[in-house]
């Protein structure tokens, strides 16, 4: 009896971990980024003043914010300016710094309040401290989608600068991310889009990945 018990209940457990393990293959693929460690920070302001970060959000250099390039948005840091022991905590809502050698770019605010403005780049020390799970975005679809080819829109700017910084981000990542342009009252917009798929379901797993990120998607025909 006690052999046969001892058989049900390792049975039970490797059943569970197979389903713990599919459950988890599921999960939307994102950075998971270290508890906590040492990495080569700078800072970004005036130049980006207002304009659009990845994530949609205008870019306020006084906020506690910064740039990374592969933290979903809305992930949460505690950096501390080793020089100066003093910390202070941002949220994730940028792609960047784009200069080799460089793991984050601190809003001016964030870097301020650290001391690091003068020092402009450095080591800095980040704890991971959970995400803002309001950046994760829902995939809207375009009214009306008639059959063929599909591809994904990720923003639609009238400066073609912001289009250009968000095409950059999205090549971190991904392949085949290119601009379009629209004409509408006179006015040219620049469209980001990402990939070309033959169906909804390809498209919608490529959509997926970028709303759980923190990108606004669009699902449009391919034109």
């Amino acid at each position: 009896m006690m052999i046969r018990y001892k058989l049900i209940k390792h049975s039970a457990i490797f059943l569970l971990t197979i389903l713990l393990s599919s459950c988890a293959s599921l999960a939307p693929v994102g950075y998971r980024p270290p508890a906590e460690g040492y990495v080569t920070a700078s800072w970004y302001g005036q130049d980006f003043h207002g304009r659009p970060t990845s994530s949609g959000e205008r870019y306020d250099m006084y906020g506690l914010t910064c740039a990374h390039k592969e933290m979903d948005f809305g992930t949460k840091l505690r950096v501390t300016n080793p020089d100066s022991n003093k910390s202070v905590v941002v949220i994730v809502n940028d792609r960047g710094p784009f200069i080799p050698g460089r793991d984050l770019d601190l809003s001016y605010g964030a870097a301020r309040e650290i001391d690091f403005a003068n020092k402009g780049v450095g080591l800095v020390k980040i704890e991971h401290l959970g995400r803002d799970m309001r950046y994760v975005k829902r995939i809207e679809y375009s009214p009306s989608l008639p059959a063929g080819a599909l591809t994904i829109q990720v923003g639609s700017f009238i400066d073609k600068s912001n289009a250009d910084r968000l095409k950059q981000g999205l090549e971190i990542k991904y392949s085949d991310v290119y601009l379009t342009t629209f004409l509408k009252d006179n006015q040219t917009f620049y469209r980001v889009r990402i990939g070309r798929f033959g169906d909804r379901e390809g498209a919608y797993t490529t959509a997926s990945r970028l709303a759980n990120e923190g990108y606004t998607t669009l699902i449009v025909s391919y034109n």
